[in-house]
């Protein structure tokens, strides 16, 4: 059962997040998913040693350690590294997409996002067999206008 880390400010839009992650139809694609939640960059940062998480999603625009700041983080730690990310975020100019790719994001999802989207970006990275994390390489098609 992967563990996904959530990553986001905003009760709502966790509470979306979830669930999705949660749902009879993602679960029958993975065998389940256990989701923990941070409510900030700091409470991620303070959760991740009880990993390891199969996989990570962020929003950028947060108060303490941002999006951006976390996936630098992520990347630098020997025990974080290769786990994939994925960036939820209203900030939806290419410059922002490039940014959070070059940081070594996987996926980046422009909110709005569907359920749809967010669940075959999951499964997609869930299933890809694990390889390194390298920084401005994305997965295809990630990104929705």
């Amino acid at each position: 059962m992967p563990k996904v880390l959530v990553v986001e400010d905003s009760a709502s839009a966790r509470a979306f997040v979830r669930a999705i992650l949660e749902d009879a139809e993602f679960a029958a694609a993975l065998g389940g998913c256990q989701v923990t939640e941070a409510t900030s960059g700091f409470d991620a940062m303070r959760l991740l040693p009880r990993g390891p998480y199969d996989l990570i999603i962020t929003d950028i625009n947060m108060a303490d350690i941002n999006g951006l700041e976390l996936i630098h983080f992520i990347r630098k730690s020997e025990h974080h590294r290769s786990t994939p990310l994925v960036i939820i975020s209203t900030l939806a100019a290419q410059r922002d997409v490039d940014r959070g790719l070059a940081l070594g994001a996987n996926a980046y999802l422009p909110k709005p996002f569907t359920a749809e989207q967010l669940r075959a970006t999951c499964v997609r990275l869930l299933s890809a067999p694990p390889r390194s994390s390298v920084p401005g390489v994305a997965v295809p098609g990630e990104v929705k206008r």
